[in-house]
């Protein structure tokens, strides 16, 4: 998946992408897409490892948390094999360990727990008052009013057709950022209808969590990870399923970053449906380590969150 679909077949390329090849008992293989930075993009492999932890699962118990850690850059060139360990079956709750392997050598870790369906008390917090979508225009339209900037070994990857469509509510110039607080709002789903599965949505929504979600941090610092002086990398990743949804809906993706110290920063995210629903919680801890020389003034000391 490393070229220009035609704009009817993203999504599609996309579902297959995540679905995954069995090669053998617990141990599955996906290919790779080349989304024109070097590395895999690491939503693509919590997606795959995800989706590969859920095809050993009973189909009744459905993932309710995951934690993973980014070990080593994926070479997107190369398909990726995932090995699943089925630690526990309860009575309640399952649990998978999944490892995701390029050259022999473990690129990413993932652990997950499915639960079977159970009522119980419920409460949350309420989305916050923004935007609403159909008034927002895509972050591909903004590329595009922006593509002469946009590296040329990379334009034709950044301009393509995407299977999700976002629509940021508070966008960052990527080519000439200025320092904002760092609380990020995008609105977000898929082109087109999705199947009706739910371990489906969910490993699409997994992929989907970690697009902005460590830039966050940035926001305070006037910086993006377009500037070649910055590095910037999914450390590790943390998602909550709350309750159902559909990634063919509108979903909220509300970021903020509470800390940033080490060169690396901290992300939380809550993702709400259209109608206020709280339907997953995320947190990611990513590298923003910046080569250029750091001002010991605290950037971020006068933008209360």
């Amino acid at each position: 998946m490393n070229h220009c679909a035609p704009p009817e077949n993203v999504l599609e390329e996309l579902l297959q992408l995540l679905k995954l090849e069995k090669i053998e008992e617990n141990i599955f293989r996906g290919n790779s897409q080349d989304l024109g930075f070097g590395n895999i993009f690491g939503g693509q492999v919590l997606g795959q490892a995800l989706s590969a932890a859920s095809q050993t699962v009973p189909s009744e118990r459905s993932a309710h948390s995951l934690h993973a850690y980014f070990l080593r850059p994926g070479d997107p060139k190369l398909p990726i094999v995932y090995e699943v360990d089925c630690i526990r079956d309860g009575k309640s709750f399952t649990t998978r360990r999944v490892v995701a392997i390029q050259k022999g050598q473990a690129i990413f870790s993932l652990s997950a727990s499915f639960q079977i369906d159970e009522p119980g008390f419920e409460h949350q917090t309420s989305p916050p008052q923004v935007p609403q979508p159909e008034g927002l225009i895509s972050e591909l339209e903004m590329a595009r009013q922006v593509k002469d900037k946009i590296p040329p070994a990379i334009r034709d990857q950044i301009l393509c057709a995407k299977p999700i469509e976002i629509r940021p509510v508070n966008p960052v110039n990527p080519f000439a950022p200025k320092k904002e607080k760092p609380v990020r709002y995008v609105w977000f789903k898929t082109i087109s209808k999705m199947p009706d599965d739910m371990a489906v949505h969910k490993y699409m929504l997994a992929y989907a969590s970690d697009f902005g979600l460590v830039s966050t941090s940035l926001r305070p610092h006037g910086k993006t990870f377009w500037d070649p002086k910055m590095q910037v990398a999914s450390l590790d990743h943390a998602i909550w399923f709350h309750r159902d949804f559909r990634m063919d809906e509108w979903l909220l993706y509300v970021v903020h970053s509470p800390n940033a110290a080490k060169a690396r920063g901290l992300n939380h995210g809550s993702i709400f449906t259209q109608d206020g629903r709280l339907v997953a919680s995320t947190s990611q801890e990513g590298l923003i380590r910046y080569r250029g020389g750091m001002n010991p003034e605290k950037t971020a000391k006068d933008l209360k969150t």
